[in-house]
């Protein structure tokens, strides 16, 4: 038996492939850890959305090299596919683009076996890439289950490379997700976070059934599990049977992830962005309506090259016109073969500055969004404990903490929320029945 040690960068995607390739390890009869000096072989499943991803991505290999230089180096994903350079780091044995992670499994335990280590390379051209590859997992290192539906983008945002690196878009099968999600649910999980590079593109040519449907079926035939969370989706995703579909049903969790960019048309429109101000609102407004007091969560760049004073300052006040619980607020990053990359770039210490004001803002909006359900009761999944607490999540994301009971962890439990804390909430046990 070998040891495998994983280190995953990145998204949610990143995290699903890296847990259905342990999966795999594990049905060979092969243990997986987080990775160590003891480990014979490493994957390395990396990130390449910023610069500072790629520099970390690398750094991940060398560590890796360094930790045990006779292991097999597997290093694979979004820095690989994108970034010649990859190609040229000694000590790597293995590289694999995004369409054929699965091909890890079999090249390291043939390596392992025969102790050879001839260099392996297959980066195949992901902007040809038509087929879903079919990996699925059932191991997650939460009690919330994140479950890949669809790979791929094709919007060529005028900023980012994923589309070079993740390839054009293409879903899981109806059948196969659905047996998924049943499997997942009989392990007893009870939250499954639908995740991929651009779900809202999910499509089943078989069925005809696209995401809203999905979410429908998931409904109809999956009863244990009780959240559905979207991880992310674009404005311009959202169609009435999904805003019907959130209004009648809380398994769907009070909690959406709508990436916005930036608040200023004229940026908006240089980034290629498919929305206006107007058209995100009008889909915020419904959504609110359909279920009022929902987390609208976003993206936010700051500093693209377009990006005057002006402008800035009306992205903040449209973000403060939405409400939103929270920002992810990113410095623009200039990323080869993109658009923006051609633009006059503004200097570093402009997009530092509007990215530690934005942050401040951001901190204000969730601590008033926290505080207004100081005094409620709502059900916390609960997932992990400190030293003093057990820790969950609402529905609509706020994270509670209870004075430390490990018995909680895995169950959905009614809490009192008592009052806010430094970025989440204390709260007190009201019924375990649940």
């Amino acid at each position: 038996m070998s040891k495998i040690g994983f280190i995953t960068l990145g998204c949610k995607v990143n995290i699903y492939e890296s847990n259905a390739l342990k999966d795999k390890f594990i049905e060979l009869g092969h243990e997986v850890s987080d990775a160590k000096s003891d480990c014979d072989a490493f994957i390395i499943n990396t990130c390449s959305v910023t610069n500072m991803a790629d520099s970390k991505s690398r750094q991940m290999i060398h560590k890796c090299i360094k930790l045990n230089p006779n292991a097999i180096i597997c290093a694979m994903g979004c820095y690989v596919q994108s970034n010649e350079e990859a190609k040229d780091i000694p000590g790597v044995d293995i590289l694999l683009g995004n369409s054929n992670k699965g091909e890890a499994v079999t090249k390291i335990i043939e390596m392992l076996e025969n102790k050879k280590r001839e260099r392996y390379v297959n980066i195949k051209d992901i902007l040809k890439n038509k087929e879903y590859e079919p990996l699925t997992a059932t191991m997650f290192d939460h009690t919330r289950a994140f479950v890949k539906i669809e790979d791929g983008c094709q919007n060529f945002c005028s900023y980012c490379v994923i589309p070079f690196a993740r390839g054009p878009v293409r879903s899981k099968p109806l059948m196969l997700a659905l047996r998924e999600f049943k499997d997942i649910a009989n392990l007893g999980y009870k939250e499954i976070v639908l995740s991929g590079i651009d779900i809202g593109k999910y499509y089943d040519k078989e069925t005809n059934t696209n995401f809203s449907g999905l979410v429908k079926l998931m409904l109809e035939n999956i009863p244990d599990i009780k959240r559905i969370r979207v991880s992310s989706i674009e404005i311009t995703q959202i169609d009435d049977e999904f805003l019907e579909l959130l209004k009648n049903n809380q398994v769907i969790t009070s909690h959406i992830h709508l990436p916005l960019q930036s608040g200023s048309d004229i940026v908006l429109k240089d980034m290629r962005r498919k929305y206006d101000t107007n058209k995100f609102l009008e889909i915020a407004n419904k959504i609110k309506a359909s279920r009022p007091d929902i987390a609208i969560t976003t993206d936010v760049i700051v500093g693209f090259p377009t990006e005057t004073e002006e402008e800035f300052n009306n992205s903040v006040e449209f973000i403060k016109k939405i409400g939103f619980a929270k920002l992810h607020v990113f410095p623009y990053s200039v990323r080869k073969n993109t658009k923006a990359a051609e633009m006059k770039q503004l200097q570093d210490s402009i997009k530092k500055d509007r990215a530690q004001r934005l942050i401040k803002i951001s901190d204000e909006l969730e601590k008033n969004y926290y505080l207004k359900f100081i005094g409620d009761t709502q059900d916390v999944l609960f997932e992990q404990s400190n030293k003093e607490y057990t820790i969950g999540h609402t529905s609509n994301y706020l994270e509670v903490r209870i004075p430390k009971d490990d018995s909680l962890i895995g169950n959905i439990v009614n809490v009192s929320l008592l009052r806010y804390e430094n970025g989440y909430i204390i709260g007190k046990i009201v019924d375990k029945s649940n």
